[in-house]
């Protein structure tokens, strides 16, 4: 019998994700809350004959040392200037399990990449680490990631097992080697990659403008929005699409825009994506001709002062500063916009209407570029640590303060801020099973969420929020914060529900490359990445169009070309297609 590749496994699995989503909760049937905490008999794994609890309490306190580029807490409602050391989430975990969190270091995200680079040079690491597929590569190479095989088999908890087996197990497959469990990846639906474009009715209203379907639509758009005074403040204060320096990044980055064009040269955090070609063979969009057509069209909006003039010096959190300060009125992004940071311009705005529309493209709306997995975040240990099952019950612990009985206590204005606790791996279909949930609530006329288990509080969060929200009741939380909730989870015109419909109705392109980054990839692709940035921001800022010719001879030239290769190899021999 042929033994199936492990990316060959997961990719079929994966596309039987949505079935899950179909499926209700049913799939995490067994998330039920588990027992509670007992104290611990043993401190690591051991060969005790009475199984280990899943959430149990060390007797002597277990040190975890991690990093952290961390993003502002997305609820407004969190304390101002609470550090990531102060966060909630490790002050429960200290008294659930007796795992205290120290910090190697802490860095604004933008910083991170950087800073992490130099800690892998010099080999100083933490116990717990969150790494992409290429660092991952390169510390599996470097033998320096303990063997998480036993430590996963004795501690995880039923709910942690029911998320890793909702492919069949076979993304854990894909992060083992020689048997060994290497890595516990964070996989979820790929279509949470879906570009959108977000824009302020209120100023198309004021303008007497429609939204745009396409590109010269968008573009007419944009100009007014630039020198109309969308705001009506009598001030020449404003400018159309938000932009930042990275171009290809997880936010508030043009991947949408040059989707509008038919050109996919990346899935975002600066992944190559990989397009069909007319010889079963795969081509690299990045250096495809319709990239050029768009970085044409940028260089002609950077010029009329449409997008930010200073683009190439601002991260994403400045890029975020325009948004909520009203000085933009259209971005390309992902469906949570509305969940931060849009939900602070509502309420620094109350005029603030965002709304959500399939991309413009030349001919109309177009099609977003998915990947067929989303799974670029893996948990790994360092083969130093003298608790490898600490990561495990880490997991656990995040997935168990999800439960219905931990409802009222982990709350933002509390100080929790999910989004700064590792290792944190989620339902890898919970925002469709927000989505339905939700809505099968209200169309009841339900006053409470029914179900019981490890997603009740992100239902029910939601679920308030919109109750909240659609009433105009703003006694628990800001009009921003309930609208966020509502309108990025659950309205039937929002992030996810627009997403929907552009999955329903097929209007997407696959990045038709889904395996592990190839040996070129990890030993060049950053200097790919920085040819890249320099020459399509140079160009964008006013240089020859043409140079984007001397960047495809480059980029082919100083490794392009063995990665062209290494790709079609498995396209020819692993890809499911």
């Amino acid at each position: 019998m042929k033994k199936m590749r492990p990316w060959k496994m997961i990719l079929s699995v994966t596309m039987i994700l949505s079935l899950l989503s179909a499926c209700g909760s049913q799939g995490n049937g067994n998330a039920n809350a588990p027992s509670t905490p007992k104290e611990e008999t043993t401190n690591s794994a051991t060969d005790s004959a009475t199984a280990p609890d899943p959430l149990g309490k060390y007797p002597e306190t277990v040190t975890v040392t991690e990093i952290l580029g961390y993003n502002p807490p997305e609820d407004p409602r969190t304390p101002s200037g609470i550090t990531p050391e102060q966060n909630a989430y490790l002050k429960d975990l200290k008294e659930m399990m007796n795992i205290e969190v120290k910090y190697k270091w802490t860095v604004p995200s933008a910083q991170f990449e950087q800073k992490f680079s130099l800690a892998m040079a010099s080999g100083d690491l933490p116990d717990v680490i969150e790494v992409d597929q290429k660092n991952y590569e390169k510390l599996k190479k470097q033998d320096m990631l303990a063997d998480l095989t036993d430590a996963y088999a004795q501690y995880a908890s039923p709910a942690l097992k029911a998320y890793m087996d909702s492919d069949g197990g076979f993304a854990m497959k894909t992060f083992s080697t020689d048997g060994k469990q290497l890595g516990i990846p964070a996989f979820e639906d790929p279509f949470l990659s879906t570009q959108l474009l977000w824009i302020r009715q209120d100023w198309l209203n004021n303008l007497g403008l429609q939204a745009p379907k396409t590109i010269d639509e968008l573009e007419k758009v944009a100009q007014a929005f630039t020198h109309n005074d969308p705001d009506q403040n009598g001030k020449n204060d404003t400018y159309g699409i938000a932009m930042q320096k990275n171009l290809f990044f997880w936010g508030f980055d043009v991947r949408g825009f040059f989707n509008g064009f038919g050109a996919y040269p990346s899935v975002g955090d600066k992944q190559s994506a990989w397009i069909k070609g007319g010889d079963d063979k795969l081509l690299p969009g990045l250096i495809q001709p319709e990239v050029k057509t768009a970085l044409g069209k940028l260089q002609a909006w950077y010029k009329d002062g449409i997008i930010d003039k200073e683009f190439a010096l601002k991260d994403e959190n400045k890029a975020v500063e325009d948004l909520t300060a009203g000085k933009v009125g259209i971005s390309y992004g992902e469906w949570w916009y509305p969940n931060w940071p849009l939900n602070s311009s509502v309420d620094k705005d109350p005029k603030a209407d965002w709304i959500a529309i399939q991309l413009p493209g030349i001919d109309g709306p177009a099609k977003s570029l998915v990947p067929k997995i989303r799974s670029n975040k893996i948990f790994v240990v360092n083969k130093k640590m003298k608790n490898p099952e600490a990561a495990i019950k880490m997991l656990n612990f995040y997935i168990e303060v999800g439960n219905k009985k931990y409802k009222d206590k982990n709350k933002a204005a509390d100080g929790y801020v999910y989004n700064w606790f590792n290792p944190r791996i989620a339902n890898p279909v919970d925002i469709d099973t927000i989505y339905r949930e939700v809505n099968k609530a209200l169309d009841a006329n339900q006053t409470e969420i029914t179900i019981d288990d490890a997603n009740y509080k992100t239902v029910a969060d939601t679920f308030k929020a919109t109750k909240d929200f659609l009433a105009g009741d703003t006694s628990n939380a800001t009009k921003g914060v309930n609208w966020g909730q509502y309108y990025s989870r659950a309205a039937k015109d929002g992030g996810w529900g627009l997403t929907r419909q552009i999955k329903e109705n097929q209007q997407f392109v696959y990045n038709e490359f889904y395996g592990l980054p190839t040996p070129t990839v990890v030993e060049k692709g950053g200097q790919l990445d920085k040819l890249m940035q320099e020459s399509f921001t140079k160009i964008i800022m006013g240089g020859s169009l043409d140079d984007f010719d001397k960047f495809v001879d480059s980029w082919k030239a100083l490794g392009g070309n063995e990665i062209i290769d290494e790709v079609n190899e498995w396209y020819s021999t692993e890809a499911t297609k």
